[in-house]
């Protein structure tokens, strides 16, 4: 009896003996994992680094040496996978580093050793990997990388005509919609308008701050121009208003007191005033001249000037595209082109191409010609023309059967005829897109494509934010996408030679 005791004693001591270099093992190899992984991984929860060294534990990592062994598919069930894909190829390598510190693995998969891009978006869980993801350029043909920047822009005839992300977006929106598209008709709920939220109310200055700067780069001047007062500006328009009644009034001169007085000019019609009483005081605002000089202040853009160069370099093109590739996508465009040609008939010319241009234009984007246009008498007078049958905004007034065979035009703003003879189609063409700028007038959404390829490129007025078309309940892209579709194609065409 009394050695079964003592057999039972020594067992006993035997085992505590056991436990203690047990739990002395352990409480070493526990030190040396949580430092290790407390130093690599200092954002994760206290819970998940219990997790994660219990986990290394049973795996059989007890040094620094046995992380060699340990592959991403052993942790995978512990730290999230945003972690997992902080590795970089620099970082990724499983050896052991002589020196005493982190272990080679814990460290690859670290955010503080991870590339910058990387880090910020596996410090924060929250944070989408969309955020910092990274388009690895460097696994792309040298060729495709070439082309990517030439196709960036929206370019005709070496002139960038839109950024061209504007078309990206555009094609983005429409794979969307097409994929997000029911085969059920939805119906839609309408909203129940007030008083008070009638786009009306807003005050005119606050309203236009938002709309009718599109394309200008001195929409609002804050001070008047050196060495000017209020009275010296007034002068000077009286000076002005006396110099239109003359038939030979010094064209310097008048540039020069246009470009003085734009200060007031630019104040008189944000403050709202209407085009009678401009077209009163201010006549030669609504004259070529006038109107060239206050454009080109407004915008930085020669208007006539420009626009001439642009036909000269893409006219041609456009017209040689209308008439090769256009004719046969649409059976009605075949019908246009015809008619233009009747009423073109022998005579040739920048105008007569201007026209043709323009003409096809509003039927390839099936927009109605009597918006733009408006055909009286060649003999008739401005004061014979029936204005109630005239669009309110900008229209030219075709004096004859036709564009090809008037022989004078004329321009009416918000009913009045500002310019009774204007004697070529490009002069009231262009003063035309001028009155749209300097009056603060929105494109009518019956020609929204037309202006706007016109504008882009003709009038070389590409602002990459904002459009100059009226609102409308439907929500607009900041270029129309039949416009950025054309300027796709032609950019894409092959020109023959013309």
């Amino acid at each position: 009896m009394l050695e079964d005791l003592k057999d039972l004693e020594e067992n006993e001591i035997t085992r505590q003996s056991r436990h203690q270099r047990h739990k002395e093992m352990t409480d070493s190899e526990r030190t040396v994992l949580r430092t290790a992984i407390t130093e690599v991984l200092p954002d994760l929860s206290e819970v998940t680094k219990d997790i994660l060294e219990e986990t290394l534990q049973s795996i059989g990592v007890e040094t620094y040496d046995d992380f060699q062994f340990t592959e991403e598919a052993d942790l995978l069930s512990v730290l999230a996978a945003w972690k997992l894909r902080c590795q970089t190829p620099e970082t990724s390598s499983f050896s052991v580093s002589a020196s005493p510190g982190p272990p080679a693995f814990l460290l690859s998969i670290s955010p503080r050793s991870s590339s910058s891009a990387s880090s910020s978006s596996c410090q924060s869980p929250e944070i989408d990997w969309v955020d910092s993801f990274m388009i690895p350029w460097d696994k792309f043909p040298e060729e495709l990388i070439q082309l990517n920047g030439e196709m960036k822009k929206d370019i005709i005839e070496g002139e960038v005509v839109g950024p061209g992300y504007h078309s990206l977006d555009k094609q983005l929106k429409y794979r969307v919609e097409n994929v997000k598209r029911s085969s059920t008709p939805k119906i839609r709920k309408r909203k129940h308008r007030t008083d008070e939220s009638d786009t009306d109310k807003v005050p005119p200055e606050k309203r236009a701050a938002i709309q009718d700067t599109y394309g200008c780069i001195n929409w609002d001047l804050k001070f008047l121009p050196l060495g000017e007062t209020p009275e010296s500006q007034q002068e000077k328009k009286e000076k002005l208003k006396m110099m239109s009644q003359q038939t030979n009034a010094n064209s310097q001169e008048v540039r020069l007191l246009m470009r003085a007085t734009f200060y007031t000019q630019r104040k008189q019609v944000n403050q709202g005033k209407n085009i009678k009483y401009l077209l009163e005081e201010r006549p030669f605002w609504f004259d070529k001249l006038g109107m060239a000089v206050h454009f080109k202040e407004l915008t930085g853009i020669g208007l006539k000037e420009t626009f001439t160069r642009n036909v000269d370099l893409k006219g041609k093109q456009l017209l040689n595209y209308m008439n090769t590739v256009c004719v046969n996508r649409n059976r009605k465009f075949p019908q246009a082109v015809t008619k233009c040609k009747v009423m073109k008939g022998e005579p040739s010319g920048c105008s007569e191409d201007v026209k043709e241009m323009v003409l096809l234009q509003l039927s390839y984007f099936n927009e109605k010609e009597d918006v733009m246009f408006s055909y009286v008498e060649d003999t008739c007078l401005a004061g014979e023309i029936q204005m109630d049958q005239v669009q309110l905004t900008p229209t030219i007034v075709v004096c004859g059967r036709s564009c090809y065979s008037a022989g004078r035009f004329m321009l009416s703003v918000d009913r009045s005829i500002v310019q009774d003879s204007i004697p070529s189609f490009i002069s009231a063409l262009c003063m035309m897109i001028g009155n749209y700028y300097c009056f603060n007038i929105h494109y009518p959404s019956e020609l929204t494509s037309t202006l706007m390829f016109l504008q882009r490129c003709f009038f070389s007025i590409n602002p990459e934010k904002g459009t100059k078309v009226e609102k409308t309940t439907t929500s607009r892209l900041p270029v129309n996408p039949r416009v950025l579709t054309l300027i796709q194609e032609l950019s894409a065409h092959e020109w023959c030679d013309v």
